[in-house]
């Protein structure tokens, strides 16, 4: 009985990732397929890359695609060091008003992104941030859902191994960054995955507050792209874009992904 119900987990568990790597599939496979067979429901076509030479003769899809990298990475570093600092503050430290802090950061939570564009546009207006790298990255370098998943990591670390390295003579940063982090590098590991493909694939923030070419993100380009005025629309160059926007997001998780599945505080004592 055990058996049939591994099995039939099993079958189960297939079926749902074919349903969900299907339409990935036939999205990578059209893009090499010229606009004039798509609709033409042969299932083996002459395969060819013109639509992506076409996509970067069309647009400087380099230049997108270095401008977006730029901000996800540089955000992503930020928006990590932010929060591992600040949750293990929270998680460790006493101070006073520690608890109503750590509330408005949750309330920052609940708060739609929308509502702090137009804000947000005039703080980097006031500053001179507008069309720069700065206005794409300094707003998405503090993430409340980064703090609370630190902060609760931390929280489930045993102490033992901080009072040992404070007995060994480590100051305050040098048991957070050679003994703490790299115990929480499953938790960083997660955030920063999280954080990569939320500033990558981040559109309304960077068509408000880039007014440039050269300082336009994949997402913006494409959508221009997109937009322009067409008489038939370009679906293999289209797909071809969508294949080189999910190029960097699958890398970055094929990389990340063993930290999923580690045990979060292997070869640590218990308390």
């Amino acid at each position: 009985m055990r058996k049939c119900v591994i099995l039939f987990s099993n079958i189960v568990l297939f079926l749902l990732a074919i349903s969900m790597l299907f339409p990935f599939i036939v999205m990578v496979y059209l893009s090499f397929i010229p606009n004039s067979e798509i609709f033409s429901h042969q299932i083996f076509t002459n395969l060819s890359m013109d639509n992506y030479k076409n996509v970067f003769i069309s647009m400087p899809v380099a230049r997108y695609f270095f401008n977006s990298l730029v901000v996800a990475v540089c955000s992503t570093i930020g928006q990590v060091i932010i929060s591992a600092l600040a949750g293990y503050a929270f998680a460790r430290f006493e101070f006073k008003g520690k608890n109503i802090l750590f509330f408005v950061i949750l309330l920052t939570m609940m708060v739609p992104p929308q509502v702090n564009i137009v804000p947000l546009f005039f703080l980097m207006r006031e500053l001179h941030l507008v069309n720069t790298y700065g206005a794409l990255i300094i707003p998405a370098l503090f993430g409340g859902f980064g703090v609370f998943m630190m902060r609760q990591f931390f929280l489930g670390l045993p102490k033992d191994l901080e009072e040992s390295s404070l007995l060994d003579g480590c100051n305050l940063f040098q048991t957070f960054f050679k003994i703490c982090l790299p115990l929480a590098m499953p938790a960083v590991i997660t955030l920063a995955i999280f954080t990569f493909v939320a500033n990558w694939n981040s559109f309304m923030w960077p068509l408000i507050v880039t007014n440039d070419e050269a300082m336009r993100t994949l997402p913006v380009g494409f959508a221009i792209f997109k937009g322009s005025f067409r008489e038939i629309t370009l679906w293999g160059e289209l797909l071809a874009c969508a294949v080189i926007c999910v190029i960097p997001v699958i890398c970055v998780f094929l990389l990340g992904r063993k930290y999923f599945i580690n045990d979060l505080v292997k070869g640590a004592v218990k308390e």
